[in-house]
């Protein structure tokens, strides 16, 4: 990171953080008011920062509010905590539509003819630099108490994952954390894929067993939302994405580390 862009960044972060923001994240960012006063500083610091370098947009009649691009930004700085990061680098706008929204999609035909259509969606990352997500299915991340599902955080895992220009579920790792990723979420993953097919019920979602970038995704939504039965059940899944991410989710007091 440049020194303009490094000056620019700490300016932006020295500022005060709106109380409207924080009334936000009172209402629609449960883990907020868990973190430790020293993160939660640092989450408000890349607030400010990714909402001054992003570029928001409203789609299918959506009417750009602070509410939803703090609510957003929120999330999807939770990831960065703790790390040296440039923010990711490849995403510069968020689209935002009011509801699941209808996108083109091509399937491959097992004669290998490409087929064509369309598929309701909450949320997608696009490695052309923008996100797209549904408002209603980011609000739901503040009412569901028992859920692992977090769509913000599940599009941005994704945008980290792209960050040496492979969506394959390895991010750009330390050397120290290269083996035991490789090992820990490969054979975590072929146990999903095991579980799901023998009808197991499963802490981490089905939707993880269709490619490792997948689980990667929804691990990272497990590993904030549901913690501690994360770590109870997956002990050494939760280590290695701690040892990532910097961050011990299941040591938040209350619910929010259930």
């Amino acid at each position: 990171m440049g020194w303009w862009r490094r000056r620019r960044r700490a300016r932006v972060m020295g500022r005060p953080f709106p109380e409207s923001w924080g009334e936000i994240l009172r209402r629609n960012v449960p883990f907020s008011e868990k973190l430790p006063v020293d993160d939660r500083r640092e989450l408000e610091g890349l607030i400010q920062v990714f909402l001054d370098e992003k570029h928001f947009e409203g789609a299918g009649g959506l009417r750009m509010t602070d509410e939803i691009r703090v609510t957003v930004a929120a999330h999807a700085c939770l990831l960065l905590l703790h790390r040296e990061t440039e923010l990711y680098p490849r995403m510069s706008s968020i689209i935002v539509y009011p509801r699941p929204y209808r996108a083109r999609q091509q399937r491959r035909g097992p004669a290998g003819t490409v087929e064509e259509g369309t598929e309701i969606r909450f949320g997608e990352s696009s490695t052309r630099g923008a996100v797209v997500l549904a408002w209603d299915a980011v609000r739901a991340i503040a009412t569901d108490p028992h859920g692992c599902g977090n769509v913000v955080v599940h599009e941005f895992v994704h945008q980290l994952d792209a960050e040496d220009g492979h969506v394959e579920g390895t991010p750009p790792l330390p050397g120290s954390l290269v083996a035991t990723w490789a090992q820990v979420l490969g054979d975590e993953f072929e146990s999903l894929r095991e579980e799901i097919a023998r009808g197991v019920a499963t802490l981490i979602g089905a939707y993880g067993a269709s490619s490792p970038a997948e689980f990667f995704a929804v691990a990272t939504e497990c590993f904030f939302m549901r913690p501690r039965a994360m770590r109870r059940r997956h002990p050494e899944l939760y280590d290695a994405l701690a040892s990532y991410y910097r961050q011990d989710p299941a040591a938040w007091p209350g619910p929010a580390s259930r």
